[in-house]
């Protein structure tokens, strides 16, 4: 098989003999910034290619402060120009031909987007940009004006790593040693302590999957791990616990974790044909396998309750249940899963609420139910200490959901939310209502 890289870096060596002393030995951000102004003007794909392996090389050595200059003095320079914008405005609507529509395209669209897509030239250049998109991002709170080249990057990700190009590969104890490591690393929702506990998720009653992307070779984008019993899980403890080794007594397929494995491409939306495409295999190799939900976390939901305003939740719960609830503001969570269980009632009326009632531009609050309502999913149940690890505790009080994937409904789920921002829940959330 055809090494995509060597073949770039080849190609890169004869551009760079082309270019001949183009290239200066100094490596500082002037001659960055010079060389991404060559890098746009230049023609030929060798020079183009040369260029935009050693703008990579050159970026991979600043440090963190001249990055951010990097990325500012690159926002600002390449932006779109307003004026050329309107003139191309001007041009289109005097003449409505299809060469002029182009050109304010291009007006519209700037240099950034040319400049990041010949940058995607070099030798494992797609890479190269996901490591400088999550540069970007860390800086993006402290310098708000960063969101426009963020944009730009993130629409050209979103074509890049459109699913229709992503491989799905079910990770088992045969996958190659540094890609085992680089899950364990990557594991951010229930964190695998080592190779042991990895084995243990990899065992016949559990299935592992993971996106890849044809040029980032061995290098998982985002990944999914499911175990199969009777029933939904409820709880990530008794999902952790040996196996039972009785696969064929399975009828359920609960999805406990997702994990995005690069920064860099946050908000790209890798997972949302993630979990169809895995429901279909499953149900490929496993045919006793008839329901599919998840074990899902609730991050940010302890947050929202200790900063609950006392006004917003007296129109929640009564002052006799607020009461009850004091204990929720200690930071000692020792005896947590006994008063959790103690006034479980109360604390699932709160979830329900959160759920289906808090909204950010008329969206659920919490960024895991927005994944699985958008998906097609339905809110099945709310499970009281669902993950009574300090982290489930200090996150979310112990608590999780299970969301419920009726394959019959999908569609139907998914059109109605995407379209009316209609919510699906069972009657066992209803009550709470």
């Amino acid at each position: 098989m055809l090494d995509f890289k060597k073949i770039l870096s080849s190609i890169a060596d004869i551009g760079q003999t082309l270019l001949g002393k183009k290239f200066s030995k100094s490596r500082d951000l002037k001659t960055l910034i010079t060389l991404c102004d060559d890098l746009i003007s230049y023609k030929g794909t060798a020079s183009g290619i040369a260029i935009a392996r050693e703008i990579s090389e050159i970026y991979k050595a600043l440090d963190t402060d001249q990055k951010l200059i990097f990325f500012k003095e690159v926002n600002n320079k390449y932006k779109p120009n307003l004026n050329n914008i309107d003139y191309a405005i001007k041009n289109f609507v005097s003449t409505k031909s299809k060469d002029n529509l182009d050109k304010l395209g291009e007006e519209i669209e700037g240099k950034r987007q040319e400049l990041i897509r010949r940058l995607n030239m070099a030798p494992s250049g797609t890479s190269i940009l996901v490591s400088m998109r999550e540069d970007l991002l860390n800086f993006i709170k402290q310098n708000p004006d960063l969101k426009d080249f963020d944009q730009d990057m993130r629409h050209l990700f979103k074509s890049w790593f459109n699913p229709g190009f992503l491989k799905l590969e079910r990770i088992t104890w045969n996958t190659k040693a540094a890609i085992l490591e680089k899950i364990i690393k990557y594991e951010k929702v229930h964190k695998i302590k080592d190779m042991n506990d990895l084995k243990r998720r990899l065992d016949e009653d559990r299935r592992f999957y993971a996106y890849y992307h044809p040029v980032l070779t061995d290098e998982p984008l985002i990944f999914v791990q499911v175990a199969f019993g009777k029933g939904l899980g409820k709880s990530i403890q008794e999902i952790m616990k040996p196996s039972s080794g009785e696969l064929f007594k399975s009828n359920t397929a609960t999805f406990y974790s997702i994990s995005n494995c690069q920064e860099g491409l946050m908000r790209v939306t890798l997972g949302n044909f993630l979990i169809k495409r895995v429901v279909y295999e499953i149900q490929s190799e496993c045919p006793n396998i008839k329901f599919f939900g998840t074990l899902s976390p609730l991050p940010g939901f302890r947050k929202w309750c200790l900063n609950l305003p006392d006004e917003k939740l007296k129109t929640i719960l009564n002052e006799l249940n607020i009461k009850k609830l004091e204990f929720l503001k200690s930071e000692n969570f020792h005896d947590f899963k006994n008063k959790i269980d103690e006034h479980k009632s109360i604390m699932k009326k709160l979830v329900v609420h959160y759920l289906l009632k808090e909204k950010i531009n008329k969206k659920p609050l919490n960024q895991v139910s927005r994944f699985h309502l958008g998906n097609g999913a339905s809110i099945e149940d709310v499970i009281i200490n669902g993950n009574i690890t300090e982290y489930g505790f200090r996150e979310s009080f112990g608590i999780m959901v299970n969301y419920i994937y009726k394959l019959d409904k999908l569609e139907k789920v998914h059109e109605d939310y995407i379209n009316h921002k209609i919510i699906s829940y069972s009657d066992k959330i209803k009550k709470y209502l």
